[in-house]
């Protein structure tokens, strides 16, 4: 009986570090940054290129997120929620996962 009642305890530590490892999976975040295309990337990280994006991006690239702070590259998941927004600064809120980005809304700055 004992044995069965340490076997039960190691498997409920088990499963409550596998929880905490993913706890903060999953969390809405905010990132500030501009959209640009990801064949300029950091380059097309101002107002100006806005033009340029829409062009690539009808050539085929993916739209992705240069953030502010440490100019990171974000691939965006949902391509149609930045529509629109090429070159713009925005607020963009969502999912990320690594280097990859979930959009759910996007505002202006």
């Amino acid at each position: 009986m004992r044995k069965v009642l340490v076997l039960c305890l190691a498997i409920c530590f088990v499963f409550a570090l596998t929880a905490l490892a993913f706890d903060d999976m999953g969390k809405s975040t905010t990132v500030n940054g501009y959209v640009s295309d990801s064949k300029c990337g950091v380059k097309g990280a101002n107002a100006s290129h806005a033009a340029c994006a829409k062009k690539c991006e009808a050539g085929g690239e993916k739209l992705v997120i240069v953030t502010d702070g440490d100019q990171k590259v974000l691939t965006v998941d949902n391509q149609d929620a930045l529509t629109g927004h090429e070159g713009h600064h925005v607020a963009v809120t969502g999912t990320q996962s690594g280097d990859s980005f979930h959009v759910n809304g996007v505002k202006m700055l």
